[in-house]
Formats: structure tokens, C-alpha cells, sequence
């Protein structure tokens, strides 16, 4: 009796991977291919937003809030919030330009120029609105907005926008410094929350020694019945 050896053949792996490749392509190669094709419709839609409708729109918002920043820094406050009649004020930027970095700076601007017009609640939006990545500026604002809050009687908040513009950025020590003491002046004259009052100086005092407010809260504290 003749034994034959057969020999099942074998497939190496490049060989499998191709099967499954092709077998995943006839079950899902529309899917992919609608899905691809989605993702180059959509990158071709960003790219032309961003380059032909935001970047002459930023434009457009910059050179519109150039003006009127030449009325703020002249102190021209209803020219540079309304416009001259034939350049946008502060208001229109941000009207037609709110989604812009221009149209959101014209948001600080308005509610500085607000804020001296006497309309502390119109500010506390425009200054609400505004954001930035410029510490010392969006503590600035933190403390505009305070004080667009005390104007209206809302102490609570005013005082926790004090505190905010205090710690936002402490390298700048100057301003911090300022914030921190309207804080805590703020929190004892007109909050009538002693202890709060207390906490505040003391962080003045630790935290800016330097300064001349930390310098001060030595004086405050006494009048608080703390002594050294």
C-alpha cells in the first residue's frame, strides 16, 4: 500500500490581509467613500469660509474699529459709541461685526464709553460679552464689570468681579494690588461683611507686600480691630 503525503497549501499573510481588505471594500466601500467624500466637502467649505468670508470680513471689522478707537482714546465717548455718519461707532461693530476679534473688542471699548455715560446696565453686557487671552486687559474688564454691578446696586456680584480682576493676574502687582484693595474696601463699607473684609487685606498684605497697597493693609486691618 502507497501512502501519498497531500499537502493543504497555504496562504501567507499578505495574502489574508488583501482578502479582508477587499471583503471590508465590498461591504463598505460606499460608506467610505460617501464618508471621504464628506470630509473633503467639508474641509473644502472651512478653508472657504476662512479665507473668503472671515478673513475680509476680520478685515473689514478692523479697519471699521480703527475710527472709532481714534474717538475712545480722544475721549469722544458718543462719537466713538455711535459713529461720525459715515464711520461705524463701537455699537455698529459690534453689530455687524460681533464674531470677529475687532467686533469683540469694540465690546470692552463700548462698555468702558458706556460705563461714563451712566448706563452701568448696558456695560455689564457688552463687558460680559468680551473675552480675551490678555490677562492684565480681561482683568480690566473683570473690574469694569464690578463696577457696572455696584452703579446698579448689585454688590454680591460686584464684589466677586473685584475679587476675580484681583487674581486673574497677579504678576501684574500694580493693578492686582488695586483690585484686590477695592475688593476688600468694597467688602467692608459697602458689603458690611467684616470678616470678608479681614480675609481680603490680609491676602493684600501676604500676596503684594510690595506694593503700596499691601503696604496700606496694615492700617485697614487695625481699623478691623487686627492688629500685628
Amino acid at each position: 500500500m502507497v501512502e501519498t503525503n497531500q499537502t493543504v497549501p497555504t496562504r501567507n499573510d499578505n495574502e489574508v490581509v488583501v482578502e479582508k481588505a477587499r471583503d471590508f471594500w465590498a461591504r463598505s466601500g460606499k460608506t467610505v467613500t460617501i464618508a471621504a467624500l464628506a470630509v473633503i466637502v467639508l474641509g473644502a467649505a472651512y478653508l472657504g469660509y476662512k479665507y473668503l468670508i472671515q478673513a475680509p470680513k476680520e478685515k473689514k471689522a478692523a479697519d471699521a474699529l480703527a475710527v472709532a478707537e481714534g474717538y475712545f482714546r480722544s475721549d469722544s465717548i458718543g462719537v466713538a459709541l455711535n459713529g461720525d455718519g459715515v464711520n461705524p461707532g463701537m455699537l455698529k461693530v459690534i453689530d455687524q461685526y460681533g464674531g470677529t476679534k475687532a467686533g469683540n473688542l469694540a465690546r470692552y471699548y463700548a462698555g468702558t464709553l458706556l460705563l461714563k455715560q451712566g448706563k452701568p446696565a448696558d456695560a455689564a453686557k457688552h463687558l460680559g460679552d468680551f473675552s480675551t487671552d490678555s490677562k492684565m486687559v480681561q482683568a480690566r474688564a473683570y473690574k469694569l464689570l464690578g463696577d457696572a454691578y455696584a452703579e446698579q446696586g448689585k454688590n454680591s456680584d460686584a464684589l466677586a468681579q473685584y475679587k476675580k480682576a484681583a487674581r486673574h493676574f497677579t504678576d501684574d502687582e500694580v493693578n492686582a494690588s488695586e483690585y484686590l484693595f477695592l475688593a476688600a474696601y468694597f467688602a467692608d463699607r459697602v458689603v458690611k461683611d467684616q470678616q470678608q473684609a479681614i480675609e481680603l487685606f490680609k491676602e493684600l498684605k501676604e500676596k503684594f507686600p510690595r506694593t503700596e497697597r499691601g503696604f496700606e493693609a496694615d492700617k485697614y486691618l487695625a481699623q478691623l480691630g487686627q492688629y500685628k
